[in-house]
């Protein structure tokens, strides 16, 4: 199952890129997906990570991810959907919202994207600073810090995790 949410993954993030460079979309799934794999071992979780961002960034539905790979991997994927007609803000506090009650397995799913995404932007902000702000559609720095702040409050019951320790460090190297 694994080997076909890369497939899947890597078809559907095909010709992009990850913003304000040209490294393929699909390094993001793909290190979510390790992320996720050095901390558990279920497969339909490694999966979803793999998948995390076909609904919100391509044209893939959530009923071709239940057909293709079950009803499990879909409902975690539409939980870390954002809804893209909001504004950032708005997208932002309904993912802080979730994580208030959410299960382990998304926060686990939500702590492997966000640290993928903070180390591409760690990687990015110690090359170019403050300019790297202006390639988000939030281009307020103290705004990403309170949200990835808010993500940490959020992610109780993860302490133990190498990953979770490393999300800390990269809030408090970016963003103090």
């Amino acid at each position: 199952m694994v080997e076909k949410a890369v497939a899947f993954a890597t078809k559907s993030h095909e010709g992009t890129f990850r913003k304000g460079t040209k490294i393929p979309y699909i390094v993001h799934p793909l290190e979510t997906a390790v992320i996720v794999a050095l901390m558990v071992t279920d497969e339909e979780l490694i999966c979803a990570a793999l998948l995390h961002d076909v609904v919100e960034d391509t044209g893939v539905t959530e009923e071709e991810l239940k057909e293709k790979f079950g009803l499990r991997v879909a409902e975690l994927v539409m939980e870390e959907t954002e809804d893209k007609t909001k504004c950032w803000k708005e997208r932002k506090c309904a993912t802080l919202d979730h994580l208030e009650q959410a299960s382990r397995e998304s926060k686990i799913l939500v702590l492997a994207d966000k640290l993928s995404n903070l180390r591409s932007t760690a990687r990015d902000y110690f090359l170019v600073g403050d300019d790297l702000w202006q390639r988000f559609n939030e281009k307020n720095k103290s705004e990403h810090a309170w949200y990835y702040k808010g993500v940490a409050k959020r992610l109780t019951g993860l302490e133990e995790f190498p990953a979770y320790q490393e999300y800390i460090k990269l809030c408090e190297r970016v963003f103090e």
